[in-house]
């Protein structure tokens, strides 16, 4: 378990805190490219790590990331004209930039040296792999622009997509990490003797720290059979990388064989943006729409799941996510469909923010314990002034995860060798 001071270092992510200065020393998607569909179009509200801002793409394309309020009378820009390179507040027509300049006070005589003087909040901005990132930390510590290796993948190869959660994005990030809760959680075809995960309940961790996080193996007995092993990516601050190449057998592989993953983005201390990416494995694997869809219904977050107009699912903890106690009973080990909508009612149940001091953790935790200590460690590496650990998303752009079953004897490190050489 976390002491309470250790809880809270973690979980308050606001300008100013022990995990907010550390997580501004990355950069995070702020939004989906596809929020802004058009230069000129209509601006979009975005809160992140506690801070009201909003997004627009402007005449020339380039996307803009500002304060969510004027500078002269703290008028919402949300409602702004989107307008040859700049947002004008409806309000007494002030312009910023996307550098937050202002660029016009028609409200003001003319020559004003109040142009000068008048400026917005802005963070830069780059756009990879179907994602708007920003870089909210110091300019001076900026790291060089995410070049994950999905986010390099053509788009007929990857698909990215957005949840909200209602909780805290710790929770979100350990259960990520947790392999163990896959044999019970997602168990949705309770006896299946051709489900790897339930085959050994209790998977043996070992975690193996690297200078972007860790990468840690999950090696599930499968008998004479072999072992199940999984070797997973933590990415900090709060991404995670999976495998997705074998399951539901020895050696049936999915339709296309894939590597996902999850980006956990503080919209603020009680509220989270799960960033869902997939990526073919290599070139021969194209993730055409059709497929994608399907694996977003089976995830929970198909088209129809969401509320309209928002990343929010329909089911949530008002109407208990809709779990069936007869199919509980009877076929799923919860009851409740959709992989992701599983996750949301345990993480979401245990409240906005948990208090880590009432726990009571296992060796299944072992991936867990881990994370926490490197990103408390990192934030006082901060504290100290020294550099974040792991900001260069190039250094290790080339990092994936990997699963298989690896004969009994053999060493799953040799087995792998490919499989976690990058391919894009």
């Amino acid at each position: 378990m976390l002491r309470a001071e250790e809880n809270e270092r973690l979980v308050r992510v606001s300008a100013g805190t022990p995990a907010g200065e550390l997580f501004r020393r990355y950069w995070q998607p702020a939004l989906l490219s596809e929020e802004l569909p058009e230069n000129d179009g209509a601006p979009v509200r975005v809160r992140l790590l506690g801070e009201d801002l909003v997004a627009f793409r402007d005449t020339d394309g380039h996307v803009g990331l500002v304060d969510a309020f004027c500078a002269h009378r703290r008028a919402p820009l949300f409602y702004g004209r989107n307008e040859e390179c700049g947002l004008r507040c409806v309000y007494h027509g002030w312009k910023y930039d996307r550098n937050g300049d202002c660029i016009d006070l028609p409200s003001e005589p003319a020559g004003t040296p109040m142009l000068a003087k008048a400026k917005i909040k802005a963070y830069p901005t780059v756009e990879r792999g179907g994602l708007v990132w920003t870089y909210m930390g110091p300019i001076e510590a900026k790291p060089r622009s995410p070049d994950f290796e999905w986010t390099r993948a053509p788009t007929t190869h990857r698909a990215v997509s957005k949840s909200h959660q209602g909780a805290n994005y710790l929770q979100g990030l350990e259960g990520g990490l947790d392999t163990a809760h896959v044999s019970f959680l997602h168990n949705n075809k309770m006896g299946d003797k051709g489900n790897l995960f339930t085959r050994d309940n209790a998977p043996k961790i070992e975690v193996f720290e690297t200078d972007y996080g860790y990468n840690y193996v999950s090696v599930r007995d499968l008998g004479d059979d072999g072992s199940y092993v999984r070797v997973y990516q933590y990415i900090l601050p709060f991404q995670q990388m999976r495998p997705n190449i074998t399951q539901n057998g020895l050696s049936r592989n999915y339709i296309v064989p894939r590597y996902d993953g999850h980006i956990w983005v503080p919209i603020d201390d009680e509220q989270t943006f799960i960033y869902n990416w997939m990526v073919g494995n290599d070139e021969t694997c194209q993730l055409d729409p059709d497929f994608v869809e399907n694996l977003e219904v089976g995830y929970g977050r198909g088209a129809d799941d969401y509320i309209p107009g928002t990343y929010k699912l329909k089911t949530g903890p008002e109407n208990d996510y809709m779990i069936d106690r007869q199919d509980q009973k009877s076929t799923s080990f919860t009851g409740i469909k959709g992989i992701n909508t599983q996750d949301m009612a345990v993480q979401e149940g245990m409240g906005a923010i948990v208090d880590r001091t009432r726990e009571y953790l296992g060796t299944s935790d072992t991936a867990i314990i881990a994370m926490r200590k490197i990103l408390l460690e990192a934030t006082h590496q901060v504290e100290r002034g020294e550099a974040a650990p792991g900001i260069d998303p190039v250094a290790h752009g080339g990092v994936r995860p990997h699963d298989g079953v690896v004969p009994n004897g053999a060493d799953w490190r040799e087995s792998f060798a490919e499989g976690l050489a990058a391919k894009w």
